[in-house]
């Protein structure tokens, strides 16, 4: 009967290919950051439309880069007033909420959607024919 290998961890297993140097700290990684948006990554307009679920002190909380929001979805100046979520599930529902509906000069990310993305004629036509929709 033969002797079974000690189990190995998957840092030793880096060393022993050569990717991590013995001794050296391992390299962290974490996401602090999540982007919400209804506009694309490749619009023009997404800088302007988009919140952010970011990872504070106090815990996740959703800003637009220049005022944050409370727990209700009130913007407020600043990141004094912001709401600290304890997980980031809360604030991405919060910021998934609100992205629709936020406004910039009196338009919202839904209208600066339809401007840069018109929906194709025949959907349009076709949602126009149908008898009984809202016109």
């Amino acid at each position: 009967m033969t002797d079974p290998k000690p189990a190995v961890t998957m840092r030793e297993i880096r060393e022993r290919l050569g990717h991590v140097e013995p001794g050296e700290p391992e390299v962290l990684v974490s996401i602090t950051r999540y982007t919400v948006s209804v506009l694309p990554s490749n619009d023009i307009n997404r800088k302007y439309f988009t919140l952010y679920v970011e990872l504070g002190r106090g815990g996740w909380i959703v800003h637009d880069g220049h005022g944050s929001y409370d727990a209700d979805g009130e913007w407020e100046p600043g990141r004094l007033g912001a709401h600290p979520f304890a997980d980031y599930d809360d604030a991405l529902a919060l910021a998934r909420r609100l992205a629709p509906g936020l406004t910039v000069n009196g338009h919202t990310a839904v209208e600066a959607y339809r401007r840069t993305h018109p929906a194709p004629a025949a959907v349009v036509s076709s949602a126009a024919e149908t008898p009984g929709s809202a016109r």
